[in-house]
């Protein structure tokens, strides 16, 4: 019995054995036939750009800013001295944490605020649309708001969810426009807080996943971010209903998050923001398509100086100075920190110094005037 165990043992190694000899020469020749026939993926390709030209590498923004699109979800708990050491480094001197949620997350994260510091950081609330069903749901949404105001709320913020995945108790989607969401947009012109909105994302996002998507690496790396146009709303659909919403609310501020998703269309942007005086917008998670367009998007700033904010949204040191070098400098074909959002080049669009001072923190002042005004003199 034990002569037959150890038989059993010594083809069970020698089968590993064999399989790690197989394994071991396709990887070799794997690598062998990518080398010589130059195969790689394009993950893979960082090509360092051979052209001269002239690099300006900005770490800290040449007027103080106010980020208002930022997120910071541990906010509760956060040692603020440490971020309020970065947010120095690079001239940030307000930050909008739209990441305030409700109940005791919110009040721990006012706490925090108002004890360490209170003039370096404003706090949005979110709410639960997926409660639109429940009894007393405009009422008891304009108790909160009106509350979290009194106690130091500056904004309402409403996720993509809204108007993409978030259903209500028969599972139709929630549209944007539901009127049954008119109370709460009502409440907040009239508490004068601004209500920061991304609705639907990146039209690629709903285009076939091919050769002719430029934002196929990101579908790639993030396949979630893919919308079947057979079981989502179409982009159009949805920036329809919030184009609509604005319209129903002309004493209601709203901030387009993302430049509304039309920084590839500034034309549309433009006729947008003409059609819909209470609309305003900013640049969080769309630099790459500003820095691809220098000379259009420059005309835009200049234009609509008075209607775009700095927002930057994921919140890393190192990416903000390449929103310095598209925004102050005339820099030419330099990389974007991110591949999947841009694979291609960004060009400085050298903004005067009028327009910077309003897209850094002349405008976010006129929204939220308890910004103490002592950081920008």
């Amino acid at each position: 019995m034990k002569f037959f165990s150890w038989i059993n043992f010594r083809n069970f190694l020698k089968t590993i054995f064999f399989i790690l000899i197989i394994g071991i020469v396709c990887y070799f020749t794997i690598d062998t036939i990518q080398y010589k026939y130059n195969l790689m993926d394009i993950e893979e390709y960082e090509p360092v750009s051979t052209l001269v030209v002239k690099e300006n590498i900005i770490t800290k923004a040449k007027y103080p800013f106010i980020d208002v699109h930022n997120h910071q979800f541990d906010m509760p708990l956060k040692d603020l001295s440490k971020l309020i050491e970065e947010m120095d480094s690079m001239n940030m001197a307000y930050m909008v944490n739209l990441s305030g949620f409700r109940g005791i997350y919110l009040e721990k994260s006012l706490e925090n605020i108002n004890k360490h510091f209170p003039n370096r950081f404003g706090l949005f609330l979110n709410i639960d649309f997926e409660k639109i069903d429940e009894q007393n749901f405009a009422k008891n949404n304009i108790e909160l708001i009106t509350e979290a105001v009194n106690k130091g709320v500056i904004g309402l913020k409403v996720y993509k969810s809204l108007g993409l995945t978030d259903k209500d108790k028969n599972n139709n989607r929630i549209k944007v426009n539901d009127e049954r969401l008119d109370p709460i947009w009502s409440i907040c012109g009239e508490l004068n807080i601004p209500v920061l909105i991304h609705s639907a994302d990146p039209s690629s996002f709903w285009k076939p996943k091919d050769k002719f998507n430029e934002r196929w690496l990101e579908l790639r790396q993030k396949p979630g971010r893919y919308r079947d146009p057979k079981s989502n709303a179409s982009f159009e659909e949805i920036l329809s209903e919030q184009h609509a919403m604005f319209k129903k609310h002309p004493n209601t501020t709203f901030i387009n998050a993302h430049m509304g998703w039309m920084a590839n269309d500034l034309d549309r942007l433009s006729s947008h923001l003409d059609n819909n005086p209470n609309v305003v917008t900013e640049i969080g998670a769309i630099l790459a398509e500003l820095g691809r367009q220098p000379k259009r998007a420059r005309e835009f700033f200049v234009e609509y100086q008075d209607r775009v904010l700095f927002g930057k949204d994921a919140h890393k040191l190192s990416e903000y100075y390449t929103y310095f070098r598209v925004l102050e400098t005339d820099d030419e074909y330099f990389d974007y920190y991110r591949k999947r959002h841009g694979n291609w080049k960004m060009y400085g669009l050298n903004l005067p110094d009028t327009v910077l001072q309003k897209l850094y923190y002349k405008n976010a002042l006129k929204l939220f005037p308890n910004i103490p005004k002592k950081f920008f003199e």
